[in-house]
């Protein structure tokens, strides 16, 4: 499989929407997420990420300008266990709670669709971090039809004792457009590097500088399960 630049990718995008990374670092000793968000609307781009327990929330910059909260405002990310949870909406909570309640990752999202924001429809990307003996991964993404919203087309991929230096990347749009294009195919194989500090700025300073809003990284260390987290927001 084709390894992309991150970096390219990304500087070549001006609209990817919202993307997930997951992978572990080259030296295997680190288990590694990234989640970004971006924005075309005003409401959209109103927005900062703020650390929440061992997670994060999504919360308005400006509350005054704030318009529709119901696909905006959400927990990106939760810790469940020796689990650690990755979305792109509200469905955090859903895959949060269906764990709890000893659902696997992909039946708890079976009570979910993708966003109801005609005429995008947008898609909803999932990840999943399990420290279950051995570190494993998963990411998923529920999708329209291309654009017919009466078929919701569900795809997981799994990923058992990942490569060293090696992650992937899942995001909602192919690009920009009106309506927006939903991400098509397989996960994209991209290189993951040690440091942490390195990885978020190559991934802030690929983002589109008008449309990037926020950014969050993790590593883990497996053996130890401790953790060091970064945000970057744009609205400061």
């Amino acid at each position: 499989m084709t390894t992309f630049s991150l970096e390219k990718e990304l500087k070549e995008n001006s609209y990817p929407g919202r993307g997930i990374v997951i992978g572990r670092s080259a030296d295997g000793k680190h288990a590694v997420t990234a989640y970004f968000i971006m924005g075309r609307s005003e409401n959209s781009r109103n927005r900062i990420f703020v650390e929440d327990g061992e997670g994060i929330r999504t919360q308005a910059f400006d509350p005054s300008k704030l318009t529709d909260p119901s696909l905006i405002i959400y927990a990106p990310v939760r810790v469940l266990g020796n689990k650690t949870i990755v979305t792109n909406g509200d469905q955090t909570d859903t895959i949060y709670e269906g764990m709890d309640r000893q659902l696997t990752f992909e039946q708890s999202l079976r009570s979910r669709e993708f966003e109801p924001d005609a005429p995008n429809f947008t898609p909803r990307i999932s990840g999943l971090m399990d420290f279950t003996g051995d570190y494993s991964y998963s990411l998923s993404i529920l999708k329209s039809a291309d654009g017919n919203p009466a078929s919701c087309q569900r795809y997981t991929f799994s990923y058992q004792n990942p490569v060293a230096g090696i992650g992937h990347f899942i995001h909602t749009y192919m690009q920009d457009g009106n309506p927006l294009p939903s991400f098509e195919g397989e996960p994209k194989l991209v290189a993951i590097p040690d440091d942490m500090d390195t990885f978020a700025d190559t991934l802030w300073n690929s983002l589109n500088a008008d449309n990037k809003v926020s950014l969050f990284v993790r590593y883990i260390d497996i053996e130890t399960g401790t953790y060091e987290s970064k945000i970057i927001n744009k609205n400061k």
